[in-house]
């Protein structure tokens, strides 16, 4: 296969590819076809690869001219999972895997990297370090970053590079801050039992439902009263199960929710009042309460300098105004992106796609993780002309465009 040269080829390219992942998606860590895939168009395109942390996959593209091997080493980082979501989005090339779907965009970040990838290798003689392009599995919950920093998916590498897709912004904006550019996350699950009866026999009973109910008002003082006003932090309780026949008090109730928050200092203080609240909540019912608390990621939080350079990137692509929007930062959704940023130098983009299609009738504007999710295939060209501006590889020309 012969490597095509044409910007607008490379583009056209990217969007069938994106189409033809987004039709099987698969879930972290069972991304056996997509690597597969990815491995294949990297190998197609004379880029070397090896396999990191089973599904996971680490390219290397090397300067052509000996004198600059030596230079700052980047890297890059694509997500490859998919959600455990039935499709409802309505385009022609939905998801063909029952009840999984790409509602994330990681179809897209791939698509966005195999192109960047190919127009660095076509421009390797003008980089000035390698240039690492990760393909990492499993960011949907499953660790998949510390996972392949542990299978040495970093080594060597100088400063990382990842964004995500944002259907809150519109196509031409785009946020990195220095700082925290998204929230850390945690799981609880709050199981309370008591003895149930007859629906009849109140005073018989101490009944887990009404505690339940109890507790998740309770817990929302934790952000209102028992932490400063100045803490980002977020407690949503998700789910209430305490099925029951109709004439029945139950015996059990159990509560699930997740955690957000801006630094990791705040991690602990939250899940010790979560447990706190909860129990002290079910005694005065006459009910127990089994506390759970599960940590997942810390924040992602982006070094200065790194920002700095993307912002100038994302600048020069988008104009001065990328950055001028409403939107609140922190973004209280989570990334894994955070492992990297802890190692290495690095920063993460927010990069807007919200774009209307009077054709499909959309804007491009459902959230991340919605079963109506469309990914906007119109956000890759400027992806990967922001890579070659940070990679130092020649833009597309206008006769290309």
């Amino acid at each position: 296969m012969v490597l095509s040269t044409n910007w607008r080829e490379i583009l056209r390219t990217a969007e069938e590819r994106r189409r033809a992942l987004h039709r099987w998606p698969e879930l972290r860590w069972e991304e056996r076809k997509t690597a597969e895939t990815i491995r294949a168009l990297l190998s197609a395109a004379h880029i070397p690869w090896r396999s990191c942390a089973d599904t996971g996959t680490v390219a290397t593209i090397l300067p052509s001219g000996h004198a600059f091997a030596d230079g700052k080493h980047l890297a890059f980082r694509a997500d490859m999972d998919a959600l455990p979501i039935a499709e409802t989005s309505g385009v022609p090339y939905a998801s063909e895997v029952p009840a999984c779907m790409h509602a994330c965009g990681h179809d897209g970040h791939m698509a966005a990297l195999l192109a960047a990838g190919e127009w660095f290798q076509l421009h390797a003689d003008a980089l000035a370090g390698p240039v690492s392009l990760i393909f990492q599995p499993a960011e949907e919950g499953g660790h998949g970053a510390k996972k392949m920093i542990e299978a040495g998916a970093l080594e060597g590498v100088d400063c990382i590079y990842g964004w995500h897709n944002w259907p809150a912004l519109p196509l031409g904006q785009a946020l990195c801050p220095e700082g925290t550019v998204m929230s850390g996350n945690g799981t609880f699950r709050i199981e309370l039992q008591g003895p149930g009866g007859h629906a009849s026999q109140p005073e018989a009973t101490r009944d887990p439902v009404l505690a339940s109910a109890a507790v998740i008002l309770n817990l929302q003082q934790i952000v209102s009263r028992r932490l400063p006003p100045q803490a980002d932090v977020v407690v949503s309780v998700t789910s209430v199960d305490a099925r029951s026949g109709v004439t029945v008090t139950p015996e059990r109730a159990v509560l699930e929710g997740s955690i957000r928050f801006s630094r990791p200092h705040w991690r602990e203080p939250v899940f010790h009042l979560i447990g706190e609240i909860s129990r002290n909540t079910a005694a005065s019912y006459g009910v127990e309460a089994e506390v759970t608390v599960s940590p997942r990621y810390d924040p992602t939080i982006n070094h200065p300098e790194a920002a700095d350079e993307y912002r100038r990137a994302l600048r020069a692509e988008f104009g001065d105004a990328v950055s001028r929007t409403d939107l609140l930062l922190p973004i209280m959704a989570s990334e894994d992106f955070g492992y990297y940023l802890q190692r290495i130098p690095g920063a993460f983009a927010l990069i807007g796609m919200s774009q209307a299609d009077a054709e499909l009738g959309t804007r491009y504007d459902v959230p991340c993780h919605s079963p109506a999710y469309r990914f906007n295939d119109a956000v890759i060209a400027p992806v990967v002309r922001v890579f070659a501006r940070l990679a130092g590889v020649p833009l597309p020309g206008e006769d290309d465009a």
